[in-house]
Protein backbone atom coordinates (compact mmCIF):
# COMPACT_ATOMS: atom_id res chain seq x y z
CA UNK A 1 0.00 0.00 0.00
CA UNK A 2 2.94 2.30 0.82
CA UNK A 3 4.01 1.73 -2.10
CA UNK A 4 1.40 2.41 -4.38
CA UNK A 5 1.16 5.65 -2.02
CA UNK A 6 4.51 6.64 -3.20
CA UNK A 7 3.84 5.66 -6.76
CA UNK A 8 1.17 8.17 -7.23
CA UNK A 9 2.74 10.72 -5.20
CA UNK A 10 5.70 10.31 -7.70
CA UNK A 11 3.52 10.45 -10.83
CA UNK A 12 1.76 13.56 -9.23
CA UNK A 13 5.29 15.46 -8.70
CA UNK A 14 6.51 14.44 -11.78
CA UNK A 15 3.31 15.75 -13.56
CA UNK A 16 3.46 19.04 -11.69
CA UNK A 17 7.19 19.55 -12.80
CA UNK A 18 6.12 18.93 -16.31
CA UNK A 19 3.56 21.03 -16.27
CA UNK A 20 5.96 23.61 -14.28
CA UNK A 21 8.58 23.33 -16.74
CA UNK A 22 6.56 23.78 -19.95
CA UNK A 23 5.04 26.90 -18.55
CA UNK A 24 8.49 28.28 -17.51
CA UNK A 25 9.88 26.83 -21.33
CA UNK A 26 11.33 29.26 -23.37
CA UNK A 27 10.88 29.38 -27.26
CA UNK A 28 14.45 29.98 -29.14
CA UNK A 29 14.72 32.48 -31.53
CA UNK A 30 17.80 32.68 -33.52
CA UNK A 31 17.67 36.90 -34.55
CA UNK A 32 20.34 38.06 -37.35
CA UNK A 33 21.42 41.85 -36.88
CA UNK A 34 21.91 43.65 -40.16
CA UNK A 35 25.37 44.59 -39.26
CA UNK A 36 28.27 44.16 -36.92
CA UNK A 37 27.98 44.91 -33.16
CA UNK A 38 28.05 48.76 -33.53
CA UNK A 39 26.49 51.21 -31.70
CA UNK A 40 23.19 50.91 -33.10
CA UNK A 41 23.07 47.24 -32.14
CA UNK A 42 22.00 48.07 -28.51
CA UNK A 43 18.86 48.64 -29.65
CA UNK A 44 18.54 45.00 -29.95
CA UNK A 45 21.75 43.74 -27.01
CA UNK A 46 20.18 45.89 -24.47
CA UNK A 47 16.66 43.92 -24.45
CA UNK A 48 18.77 40.68 -24.38
CA UNK A 49 21.08 41.98 -21.72
CA UNK A 50 18.40 43.38 -19.24
CA UNK A 51 16.36 40.18 -19.35
CA UNK A 52 13.54 41.41 -21.17
CA UNK A 53 13.36 38.63 -24.15
CA UNK A 54 13.70 36.14 -21.42
CA UNK A 55 11.11 37.64 -18.96
CA UNK A 56 8.69 36.89 -22.17
CA UNK A 57 9.95 33.37 -22.34
CA UNK A 58 12.14 34.03 -25.42
CA UNK A 59 15.64 32.55 -25.78
CA UNK A 60 17.29 34.86 -28.52
CA UNK A 61 20.44 34.69 -29.55
CA UNK A 62 21.24 37.60 -31.49
CA UNK A 63 24.58 37.36 -33.95
CA UNK A 64 26.48 39.95 -36.26
CA UNK A 65 25.48 40.50 -39.85
CA UNK A 66 27.19 41.75 -43.50
CA UNK A 67 24.27 43.85 -44.87
CA UNK A 68 21.12 44.04 -44.70
CA UNK A 69 20.90 41.68 -48.20
CA UNK A 70 22.63 38.51 -46.30
CA UNK A 71 19.91 39.21 -43.71
CA UNK A 72 17.21 39.06 -45.55
CA UNK A 73 18.35 35.79 -47.44
CA UNK A 74 18.97 34.07 -44.07
CA UNK A 75 15.90 34.70 -42.92
CA UNK A 76 14.15 33.71 -45.98
CA UNK A 77 16.01 30.32 -45.90
CA UNK A 78 15.01 29.47 -41.85
CA UNK A 79 18.56 29.89 -40.96
CA UNK A 80 17.45 32.45 -38.74
CA UNK A 81 14.04 33.38 -37.25
CA UNK A 82 14.04 37.10 -36.69
CA UNK A 83 16.53 39.89 -38.41
CA UNK A 84 17.03 43.61 -38.74
CA UNK A 85 17.10 44.70 -42.61
CA UNK A 86 16.63 47.53 -44.60
CA UNK A 87 12.89 48.02 -45.86
CA UNK A 88 13.88 48.11 -50.02
CA UNK A 89 16.94 45.37 -49.46
CA UNK A 90 13.02 43.28 -48.35
CA UNK A 91 11.48 45.00 -51.18
CA UNK A 92 13.45 43.46 -53.65
CA UNK A 93 13.73 40.15 -52.42
CA UNK A 94 9.90 39.85 -52.73
CA UNK A 95 10.37 41.36 -56.01
CA UNK A 96 12.80 39.20 -57.64
CA UNK A 97 11.38 36.06 -55.67
CA UNK A 98 7.82 35.96 -56.57
CA UNK A 99 7.73 32.22 -56.42
CA UNK A 100 9.76 31.60 -52.89
CA UNK A 101 7.75 30.06 -50.22
CA UNK A 102 9.37 31.66 -47.46
CA UNK A 103 9.73 35.15 -48.24
CA UNK A 104 10.42 37.31 -44.96
CA UNK A 105 7.34 39.93 -43.92
CA UNK A 106 8.22 43.52 -42.15
CA UNK A 107 6.15 43.90 -38.70
CA UNK A 108 8.07 46.45 -37.37
CA UNK A 109 9.78 49.90 -38.70
CA UNK A 110 12.89 51.14 -36.22
CA UNK A 111 14.54 53.35 -39.08
CA UNK A 112 11.69 55.12 -40.24
CA UNK A 113 13.93 56.88 -42.09
CA UNK A 114 16.96 55.98 -44.30
CA UNK A 115 19.77 56.57 -42.64
CA UNK A 116 21.70 56.54 -46.34
CA UNK A 117 23.47 59.51 -47.57
CA UNK A 118 26.30 61.04 -50.24
CA UNK A 119 29.80 62.08 -48.35
CA UNK A 120 32.14 64.30 -50.18
CA UNK A 121 35.34 66.34 -48.79
CA UNK A 122 34.78 70.16 -48.99
CA UNK A 123 37.65 70.46 -51.14
CA UNK A 124 36.30 68.48 -53.70
CA UNK A 125 34.17 71.24 -54.82
CA UNK A 126 30.76 69.17 -54.38
CA UNK A 127 28.10 71.46 -52.56
CA UNK A 128 24.88 70.30 -53.45
CA UNK A 129 23.63 67.32 -55.49
CA UNK A 130 23.90 68.75 -58.48
CA UNK A 131 27.62 68.71 -58.23
CA UNK A 132 27.38 65.03 -58.40
CA UNK A 133 26.84 64.71 -62.09
CA UNK A 134 30.19 63.73 -63.86
CA UNK A 135 31.72 62.60 -60.92
CA UNK A 136 33.45 59.11 -59.10
CA UNK A 137 31.33 57.73 -56.93
CA UNK A 138 32.09 55.23 -54.80
CA UNK A 139 30.64 52.15 -52.69
CA UNK A 140 30.18 48.47 -52.15
CA UNK A 141 27.56 46.79 -54.93
CA UNK A 142 24.90 46.25 -52.31
CA UNK A 143 25.29 49.48 -50.24
CA UNK A 144 21.68 50.67 -49.78
CA UNK A 145 22.69 54.24 -50.51
CA UNK A 146 23.93 53.19 -53.74
CA UNK A 147 21.36 50.80 -54.60
CA UNK A 148 19.10 53.70 -54.18
CA UNK A 149 21.30 56.52 -55.25
CA UNK A 150 18.60 56.41 -58.70
CA UNK A 151 15.78 57.47 -56.49
CA UNK A 152 18.07 60.45 -54.97
CA UNK A 153 19.21 61.19 -58.69
CA UNK A 154 15.79 61.49 -59.90
CA UNK A 155 14.51 63.50 -56.79
CA UNK A 156 17.43 66.23 -57.54
CA UNK A 157 17.86 65.78 -61.02
CA UNK A 158 21.37 64.37 -61.13
CA UNK A 159 23.49 63.50 -64.21
CA UNK A 160 24.93 60.51 -64.98
CA UNK A 161 27.78 59.44 -62.28
CA UNK A 162 30.84 57.01 -62.48
CA UNK A 163 30.71 54.13 -60.15
CA UNK A 164 33.76 52.59 -58.59
CA UNK A 165 32.79 49.29 -56.35
CA UNK A 166 34.92 48.11 -53.50
CA UNK A 167 34.60 46.44 -49.99
CA UNK A 168 32.86 47.99 -47.05
CA UNK A 169 36.05 48.89 -45.40
CA UNK A 170 38.17 50.60 -48.36
CA UNK A 171 35.03 53.39 -48.76
CA UNK A 172 35.92 55.58 -46.78
CA UNK A 173 39.92 55.24 -47.21
CA UNK A 174 39.44 55.56 -50.76
CA UNK A 175 37.32 59.08 -50.16
CA UNK A 176 40.11 60.14 -47.55
CA UNK A 177 42.85 59.75 -50.00
CA UNK A 178 40.85 60.93 -53.48
CA UNK A 179 40.10 58.06 -55.06
CA UNK A 180 36.77 58.86 -55.44
CA UNK A 181 34.81 62.02 -55.32
CA UNK A 182 32.07 60.65 -53.22
CA UNK A 183 30.55 58.15 -51.13
CA UNK A 184 27.05 56.38 -50.33
CA UNK A 185 26.65 54.71 -47.10
CA UNK A 186 24.60 55.17 -43.57
CA UNK A 187 25.57 58.83 -42.10
CA UNK A 188 26.28 57.10 -39.01
CA UNK A 189 28.54 54.85 -40.55
CA UNK A 190 30.64 56.12 -42.85
CA UNK A 191 31.28 59.96 -41.00
CA UNK A 192 32.73 58.45 -38.21
CA UNK A 193 34.62 56.29 -39.95
CA UNK A 194 36.03 59.03 -41.89
CA UNK A 195 36.85 60.38 -39.09
CA UNK A 196 38.77 57.51 -37.90
CA UNK A 197 41.21 57.68 -40.87
CA UNK A 198 41.63 61.27 -40.02
CA UNK A 199 39.23 63.61 -41.83
CA UNK A 200 37.74 66.55 -39.85
CA UNK A 201 34.24 66.31 -39.64
CA UNK A 202 34.10 70.01 -40.84
CA UNK A 203 35.51 69.00 -44.11
CA UNK A 204 32.73 66.57 -45.04
CA UNK A 205 30.05 67.77 -46.94
CA UNK A 206 26.83 65.41 -46.30
CA UNK A 207 23.54 65.44 -48.30
CA UNK A 208 21.25 63.06 -46.50
CA UNK A 209 18.56 61.91 -48.65
CA UNK A 210 15.59 62.39 -46.32
CA UNK A 211 16.91 66.31 -46.80
CA UNK A 212 16.65 66.08 -50.63
CA UNK A 213 13.41 64.21 -51.44
CA UNK A 214 14.20 60.66 -50.60
CA UNK A 215 11.60 59.60 -48.09
CA UNK A 216 12.52 55.87 -48.37
CA UNK A 217 11.96 54.16 -44.67
CA UNK A 218 14.87 52.88 -43.33
CA UNK A 219 15.31 49.04 -41.44
CA UNK A 220 12.57 47.19 -40.29
CA UNK A 221 12.22 43.85 -38.04
CA UNK A 222 11.77 41.21 -40.20
CA UNK A 223 10.33 37.41 -39.66
CA UNK A 224 10.49 34.02 -41.48
CA UNK A 225 6.51 33.26 -42.55
CA UNK A 226 6.77 30.27 -41.22
CA UNK A 227 8.25 31.16 -37.73
CA UNK A 228 5.33 33.73 -37.94
CA UNK A 229 2.51 31.57 -38.00
CA UNK A 230 3.64 28.96 -35.59
CA UNK A 231 4.14 31.19 -33.30
CA UNK A 232 2.47 34.55 -33.72
CA UNK A 233 2.25 34.92 -29.77
CA UNK A 234 6.01 35.01 -29.68
CA UNK A 235 6.67 37.49 -32.14
CA UNK A 236 4.48 39.67 -30.65
CA UNK A 237 6.45 39.22 -27.03
CA UNK A 238 9.62 39.49 -29.11
CA UNK A 239 8.39 42.98 -30.17
CA UNK A 240 7.07 44.27 -26.71
CA UNK A 241 10.29 43.45 -24.92
CA UNK A 242 12.21 45.06 -28.17
CA UNK A 243 10.17 48.23 -27.86
CA UNK A 244 10.39 48.02 -23.88
CA UNK A 245 14.43 48.08 -24.70
CA UNK A 246 14.46 50.99 -27.17
CA UNK A 247 13.03 53.03 -24.46
CA UNK A 248 15.94 52.15 -22.58
CA UNK A 249 18.55 52.80 -25.03
CA UNK A 250 16.69 56.14 -26.23
CA UNK A 251 17.26 57.01 -22.15
CA UNK A 252 20.28 55.90 -21.46
CA UNK A 253 22.69 55.50 -24.58
CA UNK A 254 26.01 55.36 -22.74
CA UNK A 255 24.96 52.94 -20.63
CA UNK A 256 23.59 50.63 -23.80
CA UNK A 257 26.91 50.40 -25.41
CA UNK A 258 28.09 48.99 -22.13
CA UNK A 259 25.19 46.07 -23.47
CA UNK A 260 27.11 46.01 -26.99
CA UNK A 261 31.18 46.36 -25.20
CA UNK A 262 29.70 43.08 -23.55
CA UNK A 263 29.22 41.88 -27.42
CA UNK A 264 32.74 42.91 -28.78
CA UNK A 265 35.09 43.93 -26.37
CA UNK A 266 37.17 45.47 -28.99
CA UNK A 267 34.93 48.07 -29.72
CA UNK A 268 36.04 52.16 -29.02
CA UNK A 269 33.37 53.23 -26.35
CA UNK A 270 32.93 56.79 -27.24
CA UNK A 271 32.87 56.14 -30.70
CA UNK A 272 30.27 53.71 -30.51
CA UNK A 273 28.05 55.85 -27.83
CA UNK A 274 28.27 58.42 -30.98
CA UNK A 275 27.48 56.66 -33.46
CA UNK A 276 24.24 55.45 -31.41
CA UNK A 277 23.31 58.90 -30.55
CA UNK A 278 23.42 59.31 -34.02
CA UNK A 279 21.23 56.91 -35.29
CA UNK A 280 18.87 57.73 -32.48
CA UNK A 281 18.27 61.29 -33.74
CA UNK A 282 18.46 60.71 -37.11
CA UNK A 283 16.64 57.43 -38.11
CA UNK A 284 14.78 56.67 -34.92
CA UNK A 285 13.92 59.40 -32.86
CA UNK A 286 13.23 61.69 -36.25
CA UNK A 287 10.54 63.82 -37.03
CA UNK A 288 8.53 61.23 -39.14
CA UNK A 289 9.17 58.50 -36.65
CA UNK A 290 7.20 60.72 -33.90
CA UNK A 291 4.79 61.76 -36.29
CA UNK A 292 3.70 58.48 -37.46
CA UNK A 293 4.65 56.85 -34.12
CA UNK A 294 7.53 54.49 -33.19
CA UNK A 295 6.99 51.22 -35.06
CA UNK A 296 4.26 51.88 -37.99
CA UNK A 297 4.25 53.48 -41.02
CA UNK A 298 2.18 55.14 -43.62
CA UNK A 299 0.48 53.48 -46.06
CA UNK A 300 0.92 55.73 -48.83
CA UNK A 301 4.62 56.17 -47.88
CA UNK A 302 4.64 52.52 -48.09
CA UNK A 303 3.35 52.55 -51.50
CA UNK A 304 5.47 55.21 -52.90
CA UNK A 305 8.62 53.66 -51.44
CA UNK A 306 7.33 50.24 -53.40
CA UNK A 307 6.79 51.73 -56.77
CA UNK A 308 10.53 53.92 -56.45
CA UNK A 309 11.85 50.50 -55.62
CA UNK A 310 10.47 48.79 -58.16
CA UNK A 311 11.77 51.37 -60.44
CA UNK A 312 15.49 52.47 -59.17
CA UNK A 313 16.08 48.59 -58.64
CA UNK A 314 14.94 47.26 -62.11
CA UNK A 315 12.81 44.89 -60.10
CA UNK A 316 11.76 41.21 -62.17
CA UNK A 317 7.89 42.32 -60.85
CA UNK A 318 6.45 44.75 -59.11
CA UNK A 319 6.57 45.49 -55.45
CA UNK A 320 3.58 44.71 -53.79
CA UNK A 321 3.67 47.03 -50.49
CA UNK A 322 0.99 44.90 -48.65
CA UNK A 323 2.94 41.83 -49.27
CA UNK A 324 6.16 43.12 -47.35
CA UNK A 325 4.37 44.65 -44.26
CA UNK A 326 2.33 43.04 -41.68
CA UNK A 327 1.51 45.74 -38.81
CA UNK A 328 -0.79 43.29 -36.58
CA UNK A 329 1.66 42.14 -34.64
CA UNK A 330 2.81 45.42 -33.30
CA UNK A 331 2.55 46.23 -29.51
CA UNK A 332 -0.23 48.52 -28.27
CA UNK A 333 -0.38 52.33 -28.73
CA UNK A 334 0.53 52.80 -25.15
CA UNK A 335 3.24 50.35 -25.36
CA UNK A 336 4.68 52.06 -28.62
CA UNK A 337 4.36 55.65 -27.02
CA UNK A 338 8.45 55.55 -26.49
CA UNK A 339 9.63 58.52 -28.38
CA UNK A 340 11.05 61.58 -25.70
CA UNK A 341 9.73 64.75 -27.38
CA UNK A 342 12.44 66.87 -28.05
Amino acid sequence: MNKRVFARAAAVLALAAAVAGAAHAQTPIKFQLDWRFEGPAALFLTPAARGYFKDARLDVTIDAGNGSGGAVTRVASGAYDIGFADLAALMEFHANNPDAPNKPVAVMMVYNNTPASVMALKKSGIRKPADLAGKKMGAPVFDAGRRAFPIFQKANGIGAVNWISMDPPLRETMLARGDVDAITGFTFTSLLNLEARGVKAEDVVILPYPSYGVKLYGNVVIVNPKFLKEHPAEVKAFLVAFTKGVKDVLARPEAAIADVKARDGIINTELETRRLKMALDQVVNSPDARAEGFGQIVPARLSLMASQVSDAFGTKTRVNPDAVWNGSFLPTKAELNILPKK
